[in-house]
This record gives C-alpha cells, sequence and structure tokens, in this order.
C-alpha cells in the first residue's frame, strides 16, 4: 500500500455508511457501484429479474412470429434465440456481477464521460415504451371485461403500479415477484387447459405454414426475436446484485439458457396454442381476448398477475436509468421516487396517443442502438475486459468526454436506422439488426486497436491508497457520504470524490 504525505489521507472506514444505506433502499446505487454487502441472495435475485417471464409481449410476439412464417420455422428461430440470449447473458451476467456496474456505469468507459449518456436515455425510453405495451395490456383487459372509458383504466394501471417500484430489488421486487411467480404459473396451466376443453385440441398448431419470403422462415424468426435485445440492458442492471459465488447459477438459471427456455419458448408455444385453438389471429390484444374467452375474470385475473410482474421491471429500469441521464446531462440529483413518478407519467401521456401506430417503429429505432450497444460491450469484455483491478475504468475524472467507441456506436446505429427504413430492399431492411452488430463490433475493435485510450493517466488513486477496494469505504469531501474505494478518486485539487459527484463537476 502505497501513500504520498502531500495528500490529505482518505477518512476510511469498514462498514456501509448508515445514511448511503438508507438511500439505497430506493436509490439501489443507480449511480454508484454496488457494493458487495447489497448483493442479493440467490433466490432473491432470480425472483426479481423472473418478473420478465411473464410479460404477454412474449406470447405476441411468437405468434406474431408464426403468422409470418409458420410455425415449424418459428420454433426453428426460437431455438437459436434461446441458445444466443443463453451465451450472450452468461457472458454479461458474469462481468456485471463481477463489476458492480449498470449500463450507464459500463457506457462511460466505452464511449466517454459525455459520448455515454445517450445509452441510459435509450435504455429508459425502451424499458418505458414496454411499459407502455403491457400496461396497455392490462388495461384493454378491464376495459373488455367491465367496460368503461379506456382512458380510465390506462390511469389505474399506471398508477397502481408506481408505488411497487419504489422500493429496490432485494427490498420488496424479489419478494414481491417470488410471490405472483407461481400464481403466474398456474394461470398457464389453467389457460391451456380449459382452451383445449373448450375448444378442442388445434391439430394443426404446430404445422401451420406461412407464404415464403426474401429470407428462410427461420432467420425472419429469429430476426423478430432479435428486435428485444434489451433484455441484455436489462441483465447488466440486475446482475450486477449477484454474488460471485453464484455467478454459474445465475448465468444458467436466473439470467441464461433456463430462463429463455421458459421465457421464449414456453411462454410462445402457449401463445400459439392459445390463439390456434380459438383461430385468432396475432395482434396486440388477441391474447387479452384468448384468456378472456378462456379462463373469464380469472384470465383477467391472471392478466394482471402477468402485467403486474413484468411492469415491476419496465418502470423500475425505466427510473434508475432516467435518474442516471439526469444526473449526468441536466446536473438534477434528484431521488429515484421522483423519477418513477416521471416515468408513470409519460407512460399515461404515451397511452393516450395512438402508441401502437408509432410503437412498434420507435422500438425498431432503438433497437438498433441497443444491438448495436450490446455488440459493442461483447467486443469490449473479449478484447479488453479490464483496466486494473479486474475492472473497467469507469471513474469520470480519467475518462475522456468522448472516445472512439462513441463515433463506432453512433455510425454503426446510423447505418442500421438507414437500412430499416430504406424501402428499395426489403431483403437488406430485414437484415439491418445483423448488419448492425457485424458493423458495431468491427468498428469498436478498430477503435480499441487503432485509436488514442480514452482512459487518462493520473496521479492519486484512492485504490492505491487502501489494501482491499471492496471492503474499504472511504468519504466523499463532495456530498459527504461514504463509498467503496473501488469508485473513489481525487480531484486536481486532491479533494476525494465519489464517482456520482465527479461526474456532476463536484
Amino acid at each position: 500500500m502505497s501513500m504520498t504525505s502531500e495528500r490529505p489521507a482518505l477518512e476510511v472506514s469498514f462498514i456501509d455508511d448508515p445514511r448511503v444505506v438508507k438511500e439505497a433502499a430506493t436509490e439501489d446505487y443507480s449511480t454508484h457501484v454496488v457494493p458487495l454487502s447489497w448483493r442479493s441472495g440467490r433466490w432473491s435475485l432470480t425472483m426479481a429479474w423472473w418478473a420478465l417471464f411473464s410479460a404477454m409481449f412474449w406470447l405476441y410476439v411468437a405468434v406474431a412470429s408464426a403468422d409470418a412464417v409458420g410455425t415449424p420455422a418459428t420454433l426453428v428461430g426460437m431455438a437459436l434465440t434461446v441458445a444466443t440470449y443463453g451465451g450472450v447473458n452468461l457472458v454479461l451476467s458474469r462481468y456485471a456481477a463481477r463489476t458492480g456496474l449498470t449500463v450507464a456505469l459500463l457506457s462511460r468507459r466505452l464511449f466517454g464521460v459525455l459520448g455515454s449518456a445517450l445509452a441510459p436515455l435509450i435504455f429508459a425510453a425502451t424499458a418505458l415504451y414496454y411499459g407502455v405495451f403491457e400496461g396497455s395490456i392490462v388495461a384493454v383487459a378491464f376495459q373488455k371485461y367491465f367496460g368503461g372509458d379506456v382512458k380510465f383504466w390506462y390511469l389505474g394501471v399506471v398508477l397502481y403500479a408506481l408505488p411497487l417500484v419504489i422500493g429496490g430489488v432485494r427490498t420488496w421486487l424479489d419478494k414481491l415477484n417470488g410471490v405472483l411467480l407461481p400464481l403466474y404459473v398456474v394461470g398457464l396451466v389453467a389457460v391451456v387447459i380449459m382452451a383445449t376443453v373448450k375448444q378442442g385440441y388445434p391439430d394443426n398448431w404446430l404445422h401451420s405454414a406461412a407464404a415464403s419470403g426474401p429470407l428462410p422462415g427461420w432467420l425472419t424468426s429469429y430476426l423478430i426475436y432479435m428486435g428485444v435485445w434489451i433484455m441484455m440492458m436489462y441483465t447488466i442492471d440486475y446482475a450486477r446484485f449477484g454474488k460471485a459465488e453464484d455467478r454459474r447459477f445465475h448465468g444458467t438459471v436466473t439470467f441464461g439458457w433456463v430462463f429463455y427456455l421458459f421465457t421464449f419458448a414456453v411462454n410462445g408455444l402457449i401463445g400459439i396454442y392459445l390463439l390456434r385453438a380459438w383461430h385468432i389471429a396475432g395482434s396486440e390484444t388477441g391474447v387479452v381476448d384468448a384468456f378472456i374467452h378462456t379462463l373469464g375474470f380469472a384470465g383477467v385475473v391472471v392478466i394482471f398477475v402477468s402485467q403486474t410482474r413484468i411492469n415491476t421491471a419496465n418502470y423500475y429500469l425505466a427510473s434508475t436509468n432516467l435518474d442516471a441521464f439526469a444526473t449526468r446531462v441536466l446536473r438534477l440529483r434528484l431521488p429515484r421516487t421522483v423519477w418513477v413518478a416521471v416515468a408513470g407519467a409519460v407512460a399515461y401521456l404515451l397511452m393516450l396517443t395512438d402508441v401502437l401506430s408509432y410503437l412498434l417503429r420507435a422500438l425498431a429505432w432503438q433497437g438498433v442502438f441497443v444491438t448495436a450497444w450490446v455488440a459493442i460491450a461483447l467486443v469490449h469484455i473479449a478484447v479488453r475486459g479490464a483496466d486494473r483491478d479486474g475492472l473497467p475504468e469507469f471513474r469520470p475524472l480519467r475518462l475522456v468526454p468522448v472516445s472512439a467507441g462513441a463515433g463506432a456506436w453512433l455510425s454503426a446505429s446510423a447505418v442500421g436506422i438507414t437500412l430499416t427504413e430504406q424501402k428499395a430492399n426489403a431483403v437488406l431492411a430485414q437484415l439491418a439488426p445483423l448488419v448492425t452488430i457485424a458493423l458495431a463490433a468491427g468498428l469498436y475493435w478498430l477503435a480499441l486497436r487503432f485509436a488514442p485510450d480514452p482512459v487518462r493517466e493520473r496521479a492519486g488513486d484512492p485504490r492505491d491508497e487502501v489494501e482491499n477496494i471492496w471492503e474499504a469505504r472511504v468519504r466523499c469531501d463532495a456530498c459527504d457520504r461514504s463509498y467503496v474505494a473501488v469508485e473513489m478518486d481525487r480531484t486536481a485539487q486532491d479533494k476525494v470524490v465519489c464517482s456520482a459527484c465527479a461526474a456532476d463537476g463536484r
């Protein structure tokens, strides 16, 4: 351990700052590294994350794919998707657990301090759009069964959801979703049984074909599922709460192929079976109709439970990333509860518009940015991984404002959006996600190889002044809070600052 006599000594402790712990109950270290003491137990994190298993969107997207390319091709696309998502999220979940970083903090290393600001904004907007979609499903179910103005149901589903996400992952969301998971599973079993009793077994549900297109059907199905690569970003912001000793379990079960087997394959097959049994074409409300036709009021309850679970994740991640964006760009340091309310207000306003008319296009654009981000993150983990101490450098004072990686991200995304929007070549439009990934990965690799290193060499690293950077807590001179030494730095005036205060210029 080295110490420089001219610098004031660090104020070090080895227990969590009680004020930080109190804030973390709702803030969940959204702008800080997650310390080892705030990591979740194995099943606690699993229950919180498996909220995403119960989205009605997974039933809908499978039916949409089967309508487009046929069920056999969709099954192949599903299998490839499960394998891809399982492999990618195995890597990302382990990296997030090792580093304790959010998407926003990791993006600093990839794109520079200013260049990273776009990542949490896109993340928040995408999570919010999915929240709007899933919330609309509940509102439509209530309106179809009970009647009334759907606008009031929109307001109701937003208002009841917001209090549920004020608590963080380990203080509330794990418990809520642990209780609701069995109800959703029972509902899925019941809807399949009752649909068969009422409608009989749909003989051709696994064999329905569709008109041939310019690409093989299985590839088209695979590309449809690529539209939800936002799940990779979701993984990082949840997996950062994982413990090192649980990395194999989380990489396989919680975030890996087991989760996606149930989420994509089981949900998808049930969706296809259900709508084929009732002879309903795939649509945003078709799944709602099938559940209500099958189970009546119990179907409404299953939809309510499923959408409550998924929207805890959507609103939680929308609020944490709005917080990260506002803190960095707008210099607004407000409680996460404020951003929960903002997310709810924006979601309700979007529901009042003809959101489905532009939702898919908005998600397509954002999906381009997301797939490019994932490709860049994977290249960085594979090629660079860590800068020191097993971590990527994310402290603002040690990074350039904008790196060459930001240019790679924006360039690849611009090409992807152009391909998506052009009408001259349908094949290129469909292949836009794959082109975007290849281009983003290639450009970022070139940036790592030939561009100037975005990490600045600076003296006075507090990490060099403690024995264990994960156990020592160091007081920040700016906010008077103590955080793990991993994220602490010194200004040019030798003030000790945490990562959040350094980003604010405090």
